[in-house]
């Protein structure tokens, strides 16, 4: 299958195109500011209630008659290009590819190399986020502004938080779990081949010895021992530092080396380079960088907890010895003894981080509406991300049974190649969301090869269903249609048979924002869906139930910009309290509950609205190959942002010690 890397066949009509446009702009441009100087949010309602010269009131007597004036004059020009517009998006292909242009950058052909090398088998990780890119006007609606600088700003984020290094802490010993302040210190942001900081601050902890290839180049033969020996870290994982405590004696170290392992590791660590753009601050006031706000990996007071992920070894472990400051700085992946203790039947780790997961291979974003966004938000993304997928859906009548003004929003983001892709449009969607072409992106990756040069793939599927509570036919109809897409994508793109395969399937994913929660009673009829006896939802306990650490993803909009929740650091804290998450996020709908989301303390049904998932299926994959959840997060790095928390997922594919 064809790749489009441009939205239509030839230059003539790209050309043509550009041109309607820009007769279209500075109307649709004018519209948009006029209405959003009327639909403040809570942020700006603050700002104006502390102005006692009403300036801002001022400022639009002074400028709607303007607005209005330049919107009269450039009407006649916006609807020549209208009428040229439209029936060119006829023509028009459903998606554009991009693929990175900087050779030096590039790593996509050399992460298809990494499978033949990993015997046992291959982490996959995959991130989701509803990142409400709408024009500015109709943003406000969900309270969030500036959308263009949001776009920069959320790709900005999302690229720091994947690149950072993978850091694993393991916990040998069953009575001792206390790390250092030092121990965080020395390991504040080790990058590949920045090996001085990590070992120097290491050897100071007396408690703690390295282990790794990707973080030193001293210890090469001892790290193949040891994942030979213990089995516990994965071969083929890139970019991760493992620490291994061993518990000797308390772990503890002195309030003066623990000063100077610090002082050390800051002075022995050079900088990193920031990448283009870090040092452009963000005009809206929800993204500027805070002290502590991990949010931004460039300062040195990023929060250090999500840098790190502890594993738990044999035996219980007595919480009372974890050190106090560890718990105040380190919100770590919770497979500690605590939730250990209250999910025993579990069998991998999941957290609310305040970071978008190292190493994040692909990335499915929805709402990215707004087409000058979209270009920001991919060039931020392409600092990380080799191939993307945007401006995905169809424009005007075509394709679709009613007028499409705005495409599906939906984005995909890649660092393994991109084989096949291809777009559905929904066409039941009824309200407003029939102007959108909402649908569902289908895409076919490489992500490997076997010795026998049999390619190795996976299926990953991103949509965006109607939004409009009480639709439940609606989106039960686009569920059962989207089974049906799935279903021919694989047959259409396969290119094995069961004879003679060529491809081996090593996973398939489904994820985006369904706009149903699996606790409503409103919601019975999606919740019984058949797609949830093909694909796997790991938060889900069963029709109606959700696990106990699963927690909603759409926060209450009025709350976005109050101190509590503004940062990542901050809405993390937040939602690991039961408490704090009642103030915070929008919960089921029930009669016997008002709509306020404020301050309420009566006892709800879960633990708010999870409207965005991420999903797995162990149906059509290579038979001697296992697919298990190796961990599962909810992530606050776009606090401020959106009104949606997204989540991400790591797979593990085994098979077994030998490749097929």
């Amino acid at each position: 299958m064809v790749l489009y890397t441009s939205p239509f066949p030839n230059s003539f009509l790209s050309v043509l195109h550009s041109f309607s446009w820009g007769l279209i702009f500075p109307c649709y441009w004018l519209a948009d500011r006029l209405v959003g100087s009327f639909v403040p949010t809570t942020y700006e309602k603050r700002q104006r209630a502390d102005d006692p010269c009403y300036f801002h009131a001022l400022c639009i007597i002074i400028t709607t008659p303007i607005y209005l004036a330049l919107l009269v004059a450039s009407l006649p020009f916006a609807l020549v290009g209208f009428l040229l517009w439209s029936p060119l998006q006829s023509a028009r292909r459903p998606y554009i590819y991009s693929r990175l242009k900087d050779k030096s950058h590039a790593n996509g052909a050399t992460l298809l190399t990494e499978w033949k090398a990993a015997g046992s088998g291959k982490s996959f990780c995959f991130g989701s986020a509803n990142v409400c890119l709408l024009p500015d006007s109709l943003a406000r609606f969900n309270n969030v502004f500036n959308t263009q600088a949001r776009a920069k700003e959320i790709g900005r984020r999302i690229r720091n938080g994947a690149s950072r290094p993978q850091i694993k802490i393991y916990i040998d010993s069953p009575t001792n779990t206390s790390i250092s302040a030092a121990s965080f210190s020395s390991l504040v942001s080790p990058q590949a081949g920045d090996t001085r900081t990590v070992n120097a601050g290491i050897k100071r902890t007396t408690s703690m010895e390295y282990k790794g290839d990707n973080c030193g180049s001293n210890n090469g033969e001892e790290s193949r021992e040891d994942k030979g020996g213990s089995g516990e870290p994965h071969e083929g994982e890139e970019n991760t530092c493992i620490v291994r405590i061993n518990g000797e004696e308390n772990g503890h170290m002195s309030d003066t080396e623990t000063d100077t392992a610090n002082g050390q590791a800051r002075a022995t660590g050079p900088a990193e380079p920031p990448l283009e753009g870090d040092a452009e601050i963000s005009k809206t006031p929800n993204h500027k960088q805070k002290e502590g706000d991990s949010g931004s990996l460039d300062s040195c007071s990023a929060s250090r907890e999500s840098l790190v992920k502890v594993r738990v070894g044999d035996g219980t472990v007595d919480q009372s010895t974890v050190n106090n400051k560890l718990l105040y700085k380190a919100s770590i992946m919770k497979k500690t003894s605590v939730r250990k203790k209250k999910h025993t039947d579990e069998t991998f780790d999941h957290e609310i981080s305040a970071f978008f997961p190292a190493n994040l291979d692909f990335l499915c974003l929805q709402e990215v509406f707004d087409k000058r966004a979209a270009e920001k938000l991919k060039e931020q993304l392409h600092h990380y991300f080799e191939y993307i997928v945007y401006d995905v859906g169809v424009y005007s009548c075509h394709g679709c049974c009613s007028f499409k003004f705005v495409n599906s929003g939906l984005l995909f983001a890649s660092r393994y190649p991109v084989m096949d892709a291809a777009y559905h449009c929904y066409p039941n969607g009824r309200g407003m969301d029939s102007l959108a072409s909402k649908g569902a992106l289908f895409l076919k990756v490489q992500v490997g090869s076997t010795p026998q040069d049999q390619r190795i793939v996976g299926y990953i599927s991103c949509t965006h269903l109607q939004a409009i509570a009480g639709d439940t036919t609606v989106r039960c109809e686009q569920l059962d249609m989207l089974q049906d897409w799935l279903s021919e994508f694989r047959k259409s793109t396969s290119s094995s048979s069961t004879a003679n395969p060529e491809e081996l399937v090593a996973f398939d994913v489904l994820c985006g924002d369904l706009n149903f929660d699996n606790c409503s009673s409103e919601d019975k009829l999606e919740q019984q869906h058949s797609l949830f006896t093909h694909y796997k939802d790991p938060c889900r306990a069963g029709p109606g139930e959700d696990k106990p650490w699963a927690i909603g993803t759409l926060l209450d909009p009025e709350g976005l910009y109050d101190e509590e929740v503004c940062t990542p650091d901050n809405l993390q804290k937040v939602l690991e309290s039961e408490e704090g998450r009642k103030g915070y996020l929008v919960y089921p709908t029930s009669k016997n509950h008002s709509s306020s989301q404020k301050g309420r303390k009566a006892s709800l049904k879960g633990n708010g609205r999870r409207i965005d998932y991420m999903l797995y299926t162990e149906e059509g994959l290579y038979l001697e190959w296992k697919v298990e959840v190796e961990e599962f997060s909810f992530i606050t790095q776009l606090a401020g942002l959106t009104d949606h928390l997204p989540v991400a997922m790591r797979l593990m594919v085994s098979t077994g010690e030998d490749d097929p």
